[in-house]
């Protein structure tokens, strides 16, 4: 198992690619139950992954908006900073949920609950 640390230096994704996907493909309903079903550090080195990366800015606002700024601190140092601060101020304008609708407005499917259910599997 690697550190947050290390995770955030060497750029890759902290959830499997399964589990990734289904976030995105997920609608407001669906998503704010997959962010909750990932570990609090965890979820910080997401937010800040998806961060990094044009297309999935969306959803790190989305996840962002589920860390404390601490959580997010903690694998970022000051990097942590701006997802936090833009996920707070996006919050108070309606729901982030919305913004990471798929651009087909799928919705979380049995294959993407089934997915997910792989994912979050032990061992």
């Amino acid at each position: 198992m690697w550190s947050s640390r290390d995770a955030f230096e060497n750029d890759f994704c902290p959830v499997k690619d399964d589990l990734l996907g289904a976030m995105y493909r997920a609608n407001e309903h669906g998503l704010p139950q997959l962010i909750a079903s990932i570990a609090p550090d965890v979820r910080a080195m997401l937010a800040l992954f998806c961060y990094r990366r044009s297309h999935l800015h969306a959803l790190a606002l989305s996840v962002a908006s589920n860390c404390t700024e601490r959580d997010l601190i903690r694998p970022g140092g000051r990097g942590g900073s701006p997802p936090f601060a833009r996920a707070r101020s996006r919050s108070s304008l309606g729901s982030t949920a919305r913004a990471v609708r798929g651009s087909n407005g799928a919705r979380l499917t049995r294959d993407a609950s089934k997915a997910l259910h792989a994912a979050l599997a032990p061992g």
